[in-house]
């Protein structure tokens, strides 16, 4: 292990620069609109553009992972990403940008699956939930910098310098990966994913309730972490830097817990009890949100949301896979992540779009917080499946 821990290192930096390039939106989204005078909606649809083509190649991405190395595919995703970021920083129409943002949602997907794939291969069979979620802090770690330092930047230097330097940076760790990594090694010869076996795993009540939970998790982890600055901006009437702080508060508080989520369900063995604790907080942080007096009540609200929007991250992925087994992993985890992205796309276009229809964000908030209670049903029923994959009684 302490030979492969540059390399995780590397992957968990790689996906810090992705984290920084799509976390920018969502925090300078107040200079962006200003900058370009264009809606709320329209804004939504910088990030809900790549969100959908992001979700529509995650079961791609996962049958190519499963049949080609993830690695060329991670690091094409990594180039192909990163250009799209520097092409970000000089465009300055609304519909280049848009086009942009719905290609870079091809490009992150092919980063996303595979990095994960080359991550799990790093650790034994038994910490694959700790793996995934220790590959996903990246974004949340580049997240709490960015929020930090970004809104003290972005005055001198501009939201455009910015986002060249974000691109600067993801090429620069694409290089050191590519050459610490080595040559890639020799996978033992496998019975390779077919797409016909597609219908079969959509058949699957494992696959059904999880795309479930899926479809919430980044339904919430986005439509609030991409919303949040601007929430504060113009609901609370906070300053960017203000907005910017309380978003590195949430960044910080996600990054730790998320791994530990993964590696509490490794330990304990009950991944189910990690998800339905964390919907359940999800829950009441989202419905308290837009009614709590004050930013110490906001500041204690955010903390509570950001202490479970992604800590079941790695359980809900290993979930189908204690189930289905480990042959089609990359598709079984492409479907999930597939249903996460749309949801993902659906809020971060909904919330926009409730801004303004209502001049407030509270009905988005608290339809986030309804999805919550539906995911927990689905997680809920889900037990009987686990038990029977272990011969075990319910989690």
């Amino acid at each position: 292990m302490a030979r492969r821990r540059p390399v995780i290192t590397l992957l968990v930096v790689c996906q810090s620069s992705i984290g920084l390039i799509f976390g920018g939106i969502g925090l300078f989204l107040p200079v962006i609109r200003t900058d370009l005078g264009i809606s709320f909606t329209e804004a939504g649809t910088l990030a809900a553009a790549s969100n959908l083509t992001y979700a529509l190649m995650q079961i791609p991405s996962g049958y190519l992972a499963d049949r080609f190395t993830p690695r060329r595919l991670f690091l094409i995703g990594m180039l192909g990403m990163n250009v799209l970021a520097a092409l970000f920083a000089v465009l300055d129409s609304y519909p280049l940008l848009l086009i942009d943002q719905a290609l870079a949602g091809v490009f992150r997907a092919l980063v996303f699956m595979p990095g994960m794939l080359l991550m799990t291969g790093l650790f034994p069979p038994g910490r694959r939930a700790t793996a995934m979620g220790l590959y996903v802090v990246g974004g949340f770690s580049s997240n709490i910098l960015l929020s930090l330092v970004g809104p003290l930047l972005v005055g001198p230097l501009g939201w455009r310098l910015l986002f060249a330097l974000f691109a600067g940076f993801g090429l620069l760790t694409l290089v050191l990966y590519r050459f610490l990594a080595g040559p890639a090694a020799r996978e033992p010869a496998r019975s390779p994913a077919r797409f016909s076996e597609l219908p079969g795993l959509l058949r699957q009540r494992i696959v059904q309730l999880t795309a479930v939970v899926q479809f919430t998790r980044l339904a919430v982890a986005q439509g609030f972490t991409f919303w949040l600055p601007t929430y504060l901006v113009v609901d609370r009437g906070q300053s960017l830097a203000t907005a910017g702080l309380v978003a590195a508060l949430a960044s910080a508080i996600s990054a730790p817990v998320n791994y530990l989520g993964g590696y509490l369900s490794d330990r304990i063995g009950r991944p189910l009890l990690i998800i339905g604790v964390s919907l359940s907080v999800l829950t009441a942080g989202l419905a308290l949100l837009t009614y709590v007096p004050g930013m110490l009540g906001v500041l204690g609200v955010v903390a509570l949301i950001s202490v479970s929007i992604q800590v079941y991250f790695g359980p809900l992925f290993a979930l189908p896979l204690q189930v289905l087994g480990d042959r089609n992993a990359g598709l079984i985890s492409g479907l999930g992540n597939f249903w996460a992205n749309l949801g993902g796309f659906a809020f971060v276009y909904a919330l926009g779009a409730v801004k303004d229809v209502t001049d407030s964000f509270r009905a988005g908030f608290v339809s986030l917080a309804v999805l919550c209670v539906v995911a927990l049903v689905a997680a809920r029923l889900t037990r009987p499946l686990l038990a029977g994959a272990h011969g075990s009684a319910p989690q």
